[in-house]
């Protein structure tokens, strides 16, 4: 991996970032809930781009990973901006935005601001909107009053934690309820195995994106983190293809 560092953001936040300079258009790798660019997706993708000459940018939300802050300030639309920002300030050139699970929700609300920088979308699991169809009306009421709520956690020993801050600002951003004026190619794909974030939602996805250049890829036996050697070379191949 090529070395760590820190990206200024200008109010007191410094984004960790890793970044290979080499062909364009650079893959921007944006991460899920409570993950960051340590995960085996982000590593793998990072890892083949060095071995092919492709730029490539990795970096951690605020408040994630080797990034400062704490998770509790984190919203959508905090995390958008830190990602709009190491870009413009980053990365020349147009990108190829790559989000996983939650981070596939965020590519597209990063892609409405980077525009025609965008030459392309690849969706992991991409769970948009999962503030609204993830909850429980009772979740949403104690949500909506200022409480945290939080719910088991698959992947490790404490519960997973959705502080109100986060859920009131996710829920302006839902995209699943009109048009997605995305231009560029979409590659979605999706384990049909995904106990966290439905298959199905990649084919809502699909529908709504405005270009006809949309495939989606599904996986039988796949799961949500999409982490096997299959999958992680399926999910290579899909990037590549792109490109």
């Amino acid at each position: 991996m090529d070395k760590l560092q820190f990206h200024d953001m200008g109010d007191g936040r410094k984004i960790a970032f890793r970044h290979f300079t080499g062909d364009g258009p650079t893959l921007v790798f944006l991460p899920g809930y409570m993950s960051d660019m340590e995960g085996g997706k982000a590593t793998t993708i990072f890892s083949k781009a060095r071995r092919s000459g492709q730029s490539c940018l990795l970096f951690d939300y605020s408040g994630c990973g080797n990034s400062n802050g704490t998770f509790e300030e984190g919203s959508l639309s905090r995390w958008r901006d830190e990602a709009v920002h190491i870009i413009t300030q980053r990365v020349a050139g147009p990108v190829v935005l790559i989000g996983s699970s939650m981070g596939g929700w965020l590519m597209f609300l990063v892609a409405q601001k980077l525009r025609n920088r965008v030459a392309g979308l690849v969706g992991i699991a991409a769970a948009p909107d999962f503030t609204d169809w993830g909850y429980s009306e009772e979740q949403k009421i104690a949500l909506a009053s200022g409480r945290s709520v939080f719910a088991e956690n698959p992947y490790g020993s404490e519960p997973t934690p959705t502080h109100s801050k986060f859920w009131t600002d996710a829920m302006q951003h839902v995209i699943l309820d009109g048009e997605i004026n995305i231009l560029a190619p979409v590659r979605l794909m999706h384990g049909q195995k995904d106990a966290d974030v439905p298959w199905e939602v990649s084919l809502q996805l699909a529908e709504k994106i405005r270009t006809d250049d949309v495939r989606i890829t599904l996986i039988k036996a796949g799961e949500h983190r999409l982490s096997s050697e299959e999958d992680l070379a399926l999910i290579e191949h899909e990037i590549w293809s792109l490109l």
